[in-house]
């Protein structure tokens, strides 16, 4: 994602979908490394421990239990150590209200998980290519 060796943060309970990014970032010969947490208040956790790297992206799911994404944002995104760190949100929900509460709290992108492996190959090549030639404050 960026030339710095920063983490990949991937917020997402489900383990086929975890073990799916994972093998389409290394497919696309992404280096940094990933952290997987199960939930957004695992996430705060691990973003607000000062012994943890920032990451440079965050990888949103929105349907998890306990803190949900929508919650996660709402939490992280009025968080002045954490609000700049740019998050797309990867989920399966079709609701519109989903995209636009997404919106609202800040993201930098909404997609829509494909079935398909190649198209989610294709998805995660895009985030990366955006995230590669996009400048961000650090």
């Amino acid at each position: 994602m960026k030339i710095t060796n920063k983490p990949i943060l991937l917020v997402e309970d489900d383990q086929v979908d975890v073990m799916t990014v994972k093998r389409a970032l290394k497919e696309i010969h992404v280096t940094n490394s990933v952290v997987s947490l199960e939930n957004g208040e695992d996430a705060l956790k691990y973003l607000r421990d000062p012994k943890n790297a920032k990451p440079c992206i965050i990888l949103l799911d929105l349907n998890m239990p306990i803190m949900n994404g929508i919650e996660f944002l709402q939490v992280a995104k009025h968080d002045a150590h954490l609000k700049r760190i740019p998050v797309v949100v990867l989920t399966t929900s079709e609701e519109q209200q989903d995209k636009v509460s997404s919106f609202d709290l800040g993201v930098a992108g909404y997609m829509a998980k494909p079935v398909d492996y190649r198209q989610f190959v294709e998805v995660m090549r895009t985030i990366d290519a955006y995230w590669t030639i996009s400048e961000v404050p650090l």
